[in-house]
Protein backbone atom coordinates (compact mmCIF):
# COMPACT_ATOMS: atom_id res chain seq x y z
CA UNK A 1 0.00 0.00 0.00
CA UNK A 2 1.42 3.48 -1.15
CA UNK A 3 1.52 6.07 1.17
CA UNK A 4 0.51 9.33 -0.22
CA UNK A 5 1.64 12.77 0.72
CA UNK A 6 -0.59 15.32 0.96
CA UNK A 7 -0.01 18.54 -1.33
CA UNK A 8 1.63 20.83 0.69
CA UNK A 9 2.98 18.66 3.75
CA UNK A 10 6.41 19.03 4.55
CA UNK A 11 8.86 16.03 3.94
CA UNK A 12 9.48 14.13 6.94
CA UNK A 13 12.87 15.03 7.39
CA UNK A 14 12.48 18.46 6.69
CA UNK A 15 9.41 18.36 10.15
CA UNK A 16 12.35 16.35 12.25
CA UNK A 17 14.59 19.06 11.82
CA UNK A 18 12.41 21.83 12.37
CA UNK A 19 11.41 19.65 15.45
CA UNK A 20 15.25 19.19 16.43
CA UNK A 21 15.73 23.23 16.16
CA UNK A 22 12.68 24.03 18.29
CA UNK A 23 13.85 21.56 20.49
CA UNK A 24 17.26 23.06 20.74
CA UNK A 25 15.81 26.47 21.15
CA UNK A 26 12.86 25.63 23.92
CA UNK A 27 15.82 23.17 25.72
CA UNK A 28 12.91 20.43 26.45
CA UNK A 29 11.05 21.35 29.10
CA UNK A 30 7.79 19.79 29.43
CA UNK A 31 5.44 21.80 27.86
CA UNK A 32 8.03 22.31 24.84
CA UNK A 33 5.74 20.19 22.43
CA UNK A 34 8.05 19.12 20.34
CA UNK A 35 8.48 15.05 22.07
CA UNK A 36 11.37 15.66 20.10
CA UNK A 37 14.61 13.52 22.28
CA UNK A 38 18.32 14.40 21.22
CA UNK A 39 21.09 12.35 21.33
CA UNK A 40 24.82 12.05 20.25
CA UNK A 41 26.33 15.63 19.10
CA UNK A 42 22.87 17.59 19.50
CA UNK A 43 22.61 16.35 23.10
CA UNK A 44 25.90 17.87 23.50
CA UNK A 45 25.30 21.08 22.18
CA UNK A 46 22.06 21.26 24.08
CA UNK A 47 24.13 20.65 27.24
CA UNK A 48 26.22 23.76 26.64
CA UNK A 49 23.31 25.78 26.31
CA UNK A 50 21.74 24.52 29.36
CA UNK A 51 24.72 25.46 31.19
CA UNK A 52 24.45 29.17 30.21
CA UNK A 53 20.51 29.30 29.44
CA UNK A 54 19.00 27.30 32.30
CA UNK A 55 17.04 27.76 34.85
CA UNK A 56 18.86 28.55 38.34
CA UNK A 57 21.43 26.32 40.22
CA UNK A 58 19.01 23.41 40.63
CA UNK A 59 20.05 19.99 40.06
CA UNK A 60 20.05 18.99 36.54
CA UNK A 61 17.17 16.22 36.10
CA UNK A 62 14.90 14.35 33.17
CA UNK A 63 14.78 17.16 30.58
CA UNK A 64 14.88 20.51 32.92
CA UNK A 65 17.61 22.68 31.71
CA UNK A 66 19.68 24.10 34.51
CA UNK A 67 23.00 26.78 34.80
CA UNK A 68 25.62 24.22 35.44
CA UNK A 69 28.94 26.53 35.36
CA UNK A 70 29.04 27.81 39.09
CA UNK A 71 32.40 29.25 39.40
CA UNK A 72 34.43 26.64 38.64
CA UNK A 73 37.24 26.92 36.21
CA UNK A 74 38.16 23.90 35.22
CA UNK A 75 34.09 23.48 34.34
CA UNK A 76 34.10 27.01 32.37
CA UNK A 77 37.10 25.45 30.32
CA UNK A 78 35.47 22.85 29.29
CA UNK A 79 32.81 24.86 28.19
CA UNK A 80 34.73 27.67 26.52
CA UNK A 81 35.86 24.59 24.39
CA UNK A 82 32.68 22.94 23.62
CA UNK A 83 31.08 25.57 22.51
CA UNK A 84 33.73 26.55 19.85
CA UNK A 85 33.29 23.00 18.56
CA UNK A 86 29.66 23.55 18.90
CA UNK A 87 29.45 26.41 17.35
CA UNK A 88 30.66 28.80 15.00
CA UNK A 89 33.54 31.92 16.29
CA UNK A 90 30.17 34.67 15.64
CA UNK A 91 27.59 32.85 18.34
CA UNK A 92 30.40 31.75 20.39
CA UNK A 93 31.73 35.11 21.31
CA UNK A 94 27.29 35.70 21.89
CA UNK A 95 27.59 33.42 24.53
CA UNK A 96 30.84 33.99 26.21
CA UNK A 97 29.53 37.73 26.54
CA UNK A 98 25.74 36.14 28.03
CA UNK A 99 28.48 33.54 30.00
CA UNK A 100 29.77 37.36 31.46
CA UNK A 101 26.67 38.80 32.26
CA UNK A 102 24.44 35.86 33.11
CA UNK A 103 26.55 33.78 35.29
CA UNK A 104 29.25 36.37 36.64
CA UNK A 105 32.55 34.63 35.09
CA UNK A 106 34.79 37.94 34.73
CA UNK A 107 36.53 36.97 37.71
CA UNK A 108 37.72 33.73 36.20
CA UNK A 109 38.92 35.73 33.24
CA UNK A 110 41.96 36.81 35.60
CA UNK A 111 43.12 33.51 34.88
CA UNK A 112 45.83 33.02 32.70
CA UNK A 113 44.34 29.59 31.06
CA UNK A 114 41.15 31.05 30.70
CA UNK A 115 42.16 34.17 28.99
CA UNK A 116 43.94 31.59 26.23
CA UNK A 117 40.35 29.53 25.81
CA UNK A 118 38.10 32.72 24.75
CA UNK A 119 37.46 33.69 21.59
CA UNK A 120 38.66 36.79 21.75
CA UNK A 121 36.47 39.99 20.31
CA UNK A 122 35.92 43.70 21.39
CA UNK A 123 33.42 43.41 23.79
CA UNK A 124 35.68 40.80 25.31
CA UNK A 125 38.44 43.40 25.45
CA UNK A 126 36.09 45.55 27.03
CA UNK A 127 35.68 43.66 29.86
CA UNK A 128 39.07 42.98 30.08
CA UNK A 129 40.01 46.55 30.49
CA UNK A 130 37.24 47.24 33.24
CA UNK A 131 38.86 44.58 35.09
CA UNK A 132 42.90 45.73 34.55
CA UNK A 133 43.52 47.52 37.92
CA UNK A 134 42.26 44.19 39.45
CA UNK A 135 44.46 41.70 37.20
CA UNK A 136 47.19 40.16 38.66
CA UNK A 137 50.59 40.34 36.97
CA UNK A 138 50.56 36.60 36.02
CA UNK A 139 47.71 37.27 34.20
CA UNK A 140 48.53 40.91 32.35
CA UNK A 141 50.96 39.90 29.76
CA UNK A 142 48.26 37.09 28.62
CA UNK A 143 45.97 40.18 28.33
CA UNK A 144 48.06 42.07 26.49
CA UNK A 145 48.18 39.25 23.85
CA UNK A 146 44.63 39.19 23.58
CA UNK A 147 44.03 42.72 23.35
CA UNK A 148 46.52 42.82 20.68
CA UNK A 149 45.44 39.96 18.46
CA UNK A 150 41.78 41.45 18.60
CA UNK A 151 44.04 45.60 17.69
CA UNK A 152 45.94 43.46 14.78
CA UNK A 153 42.30 42.26 13.14
CA UNK A 154 40.85 45.41 13.84
CA UNK A 155 43.56 47.48 12.23
CA UNK A 156 43.86 45.16 9.53
CA UNK A 157 40.02 46.00 8.25
CA UNK A 158 39.82 49.62 8.77
CA UNK A 159 43.15 50.63 8.06
CA UNK A 160 43.68 50.74 4.39
CA UNK A 161 40.33 52.18 4.06
CA UNK A 162 41.19 55.04 6.09
CA UNK A 163 44.26 55.91 4.98
CA UNK A 164 43.04 55.83 1.23
CA UNK A 165 39.63 57.97 2.27
CA UNK A 166 41.45 60.49 4.40
CA UNK A 167 43.91 60.78 1.91
CA UNK A 168 41.87 61.68 -1.56
CA UNK A 169 40.13 64.06 1.32
CA UNK A 170 43.16 65.91 2.20
CA UNK A 171 43.93 66.38 -1.03
CA UNK A 172 40.64 67.94 -1.94
CA UNK A 173 40.78 69.80 0.73
CA UNK A 174 44.37 71.73 -0.72
CA UNK A 175 42.56 72.41 -4.54
CA UNK A 176 44.41 75.35 -5.97
CA UNK A 177 42.90 77.52 -9.05
CA UNK A 178 46.18 77.22 -10.94
CA UNK A 179 47.01 73.79 -10.91
CA UNK A 180 49.96 71.92 -12.87
CA UNK A 181 48.61 69.87 -15.65
CA UNK A 182 49.05 66.49 -13.71
CA UNK A 183 47.09 68.04 -10.82
CA UNK A 184 44.23 68.70 -12.60
CA UNK A 185 40.49 67.69 -11.06
CA UNK A 186 38.87 66.94 -14.33
CA UNK A 187 35.59 66.19 -12.76
CA UNK A 188 35.43 69.55 -10.56
CA UNK A 189 37.02 71.17 -13.48
CA UNK A 190 34.38 69.89 -16.17
CA UNK A 191 31.89 70.90 -14.11
CA UNK A 192 32.57 74.21 -13.31
CA UNK A 193 32.90 74.94 -16.98
CA UNK A 194 29.90 72.84 -18.60
CA UNK A 195 28.42 76.70 -19.46
CA UNK A 196 31.17 76.88 -22.07
CA UNK A 197 30.06 73.45 -23.84
CA UNK A 198 31.01 74.28 -27.77
CA UNK A 199 28.11 71.78 -29.36
CA UNK A 200 30.04 72.14 -32.76
CA UNK A 201 33.07 70.50 -31.40
CA UNK A 202 31.34 68.63 -28.68
CA UNK A 203 33.73 69.54 -26.77
CA UNK A 204 33.90 72.07 -23.21
CA UNK A 205 36.08 75.24 -23.27
CA UNK A 206 37.69 75.22 -19.52
CA UNK A 207 37.99 79.19 -18.32
CA UNK A 208 38.82 78.23 -14.72
CA UNK A 209 41.05 74.92 -13.81
CA UNK A 210 40.18 73.09 -10.00
CA UNK A 211 43.36 70.92 -9.10
CA UNK A 212 44.07 69.08 -6.70
CA UNK A 213 47.28 70.70 -3.71
CA UNK A 214 50.65 68.82 -4.33
CA UNK A 215 51.22 65.95 -1.58
CA UNK A 216 53.52 67.74 0.75
CA UNK A 217 54.91 66.80 4.05
CA UNK A 218 53.26 69.43 5.98
CA UNK A 219 50.86 68.84 8.68
CA UNK A 220 47.49 70.15 6.30
CA UNK A 221 45.32 69.34 9.32
CA UNK A 222 45.02 68.69 13.28
CA UNK A 223 42.54 65.76 14.57
CA UNK A 224 41.21 65.61 18.22
CA UNK A 225 39.64 62.39 19.13
CA UNK A 226 37.97 63.25 22.75
CA UNK A 227 36.80 59.94 24.08
CA UNK A 228 33.95 59.09 26.91
CA UNK A 229 35.75 56.08 28.91
CA UNK A 230 32.43 55.41 31.32
CA UNK A 231 31.69 52.14 31.40
CA UNK A 232 29.18 51.83 28.57
CA UNK A 233 31.53 53.21 26.02
CA UNK A 234 33.77 50.10 26.08
CA UNK A 235 33.70 48.90 22.58
CA UNK A 236 33.60 52.90 21.25
CA UNK A 237 37.22 53.12 23.26
CA UNK A 238 38.38 50.23 21.77
CA UNK A 239 37.54 51.31 17.92
CA UNK A 240 38.59 55.12 18.67
CA UNK A 241 42.17 54.11 20.07
CA UNK A 242 42.58 51.79 16.79
CA UNK A 243 41.78 54.25 14.23
CA UNK A 244 43.49 57.05 16.57
CA UNK A 245 46.60 54.91 16.07
CA UNK A 246 45.69 54.55 11.81
CA UNK A 247 45.18 58.98 11.98
CA UNK A 248 48.07 59.13 14.03
CA UNK A 249 50.57 57.06 11.45
CA UNK A 250 49.31 59.65 8.41
CA UNK A 251 52.10 62.44 8.05
CA UNK A 252 49.29 65.25 6.80
CA UNK A 253 47.38 64.45 10.24
CA UNK A 254 48.31 65.94 13.67
CA UNK A 255 46.22 63.40 16.06
CA UNK A 256 45.40 63.76 19.64
CA UNK A 257 43.95 61.34 21.84
CA UNK A 258 42.18 62.70 24.93
CA UNK A 259 40.31 59.79 27.34
CA UNK A 260 38.16 60.89 30.58
CA UNK A 261 35.75 60.64 32.91
CA UNK A 262 35.89 63.19 36.11
CA UNK A 263 39.23 62.90 35.41
CA UNK A 264 41.01 64.06 32.18
CA UNK A 265 43.98 62.15 30.31
CA UNK A 266 46.00 62.68 27.34
CA UNK A 267 47.46 59.53 26.09
CA UNK A 268 48.65 61.36 22.25
CA UNK A 269 52.57 59.62 23.08
CA UNK A 270 51.04 56.55 23.30
CA UNK A 271 48.99 56.39 20.18
CA UNK A 272 52.17 54.67 18.04
CA UNK A 273 50.60 51.36 19.92
CA UNK A 274 47.09 51.13 20.58
CA UNK A 275 47.11 48.25 22.67
CA UNK A 276 49.44 50.62 25.45
CA UNK A 277 46.55 53.21 24.88
CA UNK A 278 43.99 50.94 25.67
CA UNK A 279 45.57 49.99 28.89
CA UNK A 280 46.45 53.70 29.70
CA UNK A 281 42.46 53.86 29.76
CA UNK A 282 40.66 53.13 33.37
CA UNK A 283 36.37 52.13 31.79
CA UNK A 284 33.71 53.01 34.86
CA UNK A 285 33.53 55.58 36.65
CA UNK A 286 31.73 59.33 36.10
CA UNK A 287 31.78 61.40 33.62
CA UNK A 288 32.85 64.82 32.94
CA UNK A 289 32.28 66.22 29.36
CA UNK A 290 32.81 70.27 30.32
CA UNK A 291 36.27 69.54 32.18
CA UNK A 292 37.46 67.28 28.63
CA UNK A 293 36.84 69.69 26.29
CA UNK A 294 38.06 72.62 27.57
CA UNK A 295 41.57 70.41 27.90
CA UNK A 296 40.94 69.94 24.14
CA UNK A 297 40.34 73.65 23.65
CA UNK A 298 43.34 74.58 25.35
CA UNK A 299 45.12 72.22 23.12
CA UNK A 300 43.71 74.35 19.74
CA UNK A 301 46.25 76.07 17.98
CA UNK A 302 44.94 76.54 14.26
CA UNK A 303 40.96 76.45 14.79
CA UNK A 304 40.50 76.92 10.86
CA UNK A 305 42.37 73.35 10.33
CA UNK A 306 41.10 71.40 13.51
CA UNK A 307 38.40 68.77 13.76
CA UNK A 308 37.17 67.95 17.73
CA UNK A 309 35.33 64.40 17.22
CA UNK A 310 33.86 63.78 21.03
CA UNK A 311 32.83 60.72 21.58
CA UNK A 312 30.58 60.20 24.56
CA UNK A 313 26.80 59.41 25.25
CA UNK A 314 26.64 62.92 26.47
CA UNK A 315 25.24 61.89 30.33
CA UNK A 316 27.26 65.16 31.96
CA UNK A 317 28.10 65.28 35.53
CA UNK A 318 30.38 68.22 34.86
CA UNK A 319 28.91 71.86 33.99
CA UNK A 320 26.08 71.33 31.13
CA UNK A 321 25.26 75.09 30.09
CA UNK A 322 29.39 76.05 29.99
CA UNK A 323 30.11 72.49 28.17
CA UNK A 324 27.51 73.88 25.26
CA UNK A 325 29.11 77.37 25.32
CA UNK A 326 32.58 75.57 24.72
CA UNK A 327 30.92 73.53 22.07
CA UNK A 328 29.71 76.67 20.36
CA UNK A 329 33.14 79.19 21.07
CA UNK A 330 35.09 76.01 19.19
CA UNK A 331 32.86 76.21 15.93
CA UNK A 332 32.76 80.14 16.05
CA UNK A 333 36.53 79.61 15.84
CA UNK A 334 36.55 77.37 12.65
CA UNK A 335 36.61 74.09 14.23
CA UNK A 336 34.73 71.15 12.96
CA UNK A 337 32.78 69.61 15.73
CA UNK A 338 31.93 65.73 15.14
CA UNK A 339 29.87 64.61 18.28
CA UNK A 340 29.34 60.35 17.69
CA UNK A 341 27.40 58.75 20.65
CA UNK A 342 28.98 55.68 20.05
CA UNK A 343 31.58 54.06 17.70
CA UNK A 344 30.82 50.37 17.27
CA UNK A 345 28.44 48.11 15.39
CA UNK A 346 26.17 47.58 18.67
CA UNK A 347 23.23 49.40 17.00
CA UNK A 348 21.48 52.58 18.64
CA UNK A 349 23.00 53.50 22.04
CA UNK A 350 21.30 54.86 24.74
CA UNK A 351 22.46 58.93 25.33
CA UNK A 352 21.22 61.81 26.92
CA UNK A 353 18.40 63.16 24.67
CA UNK A 354 18.23 66.54 25.74
CA UNK A 355 22.17 67.45 25.87
CA UNK A 356 21.88 65.74 21.97
CA UNK A 357 19.25 68.18 21.01
CA UNK A 358 21.49 70.94 22.22
CA UNK A 359 24.49 70.14 20.25
CA UNK A 360 21.88 70.21 17.25
CA UNK A 361 20.79 73.36 17.41
CA UNK A 362 24.75 74.03 17.84
CA UNK A 363 25.05 73.00 14.45
CA UNK A 364 26.58 69.77 15.74
CA UNK A 365 24.27 66.88 15.32
CA UNK A 366 24.77 63.93 17.49
CA UNK A 367 24.75 60.38 16.00
CA UNK A 368 26.04 57.18 16.32
CA UNK A 369 28.53 55.88 13.82
CA UNK A 370 29.61 52.30 12.99
CA UNK A 371 33.45 51.69 12.41
CA UNK A 372 33.00 51.03 8.65
CA UNK A 373 31.48 54.66 8.35
CA UNK A 374 33.67 56.43 10.53
CA UNK A 375 36.48 56.99 7.45
CA UNK A 376 33.93 58.73 5.70
CA UNK A 377 32.38 60.45 8.04
CA UNK A 378 36.57 62.30 9.39
CA UNK A 379 36.57 63.02 5.42
CA UNK A 380 33.60 64.96 4.93
CA UNK A 381 34.39 66.83 8.13
CA UNK A 382 38.10 67.71 6.75
CA UNK A 383 36.65 68.73 3.40
CA UNK A 384 34.22 71.06 5.57
CA UNK A 385 31.02 69.23 4.16
CA UNK A 386 27.67 67.76 5.86
CA UNK A 387 28.29 64.64 7.47
CA UNK A 388 27.12 61.72 6.26
CA UNK A 389 24.72 61.07 9.49
CA UNK A 390 22.93 57.84 8.94
CA UNK A 391 19.27 57.59 8.90
CA UNK A 392 18.69 55.87 12.25
CA UNK A 393 20.66 58.43 14.13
Amino acid sequence: MTTQTTAGAEPDDAARERLRRWRLVLGGEAADGTGCALGGRDAAMDGTLAALYGKGDKPRTGKDRSAGLGASAPAVARWLGDIRTYFPSSVVQVMQRDAIDRLGLSALLLEPEMLEAVEADVHLVGTLLSLNKAMPETTKETARAVVRKVVEDLEKRLATRTRATLTGALDRSARVNRPRHQDIDWNRTIAANLKHYLPEYRTVVPERLIGYGRASQSVKKEVVLCIDQSGSMAASVVYASVFGAVLASMRSISTRLVVFDTAVVDLTDQLDDPVDVLFGTQLGGGTDINRALAYCQSQITRPAETVVVLISDLYEGGIRNEMLRRVAAMKASGVQFVTLLALSDEGAPAYDREHAAALAELGAPAFACTPDLFPDVMAAAIEKRPLPIPDTA
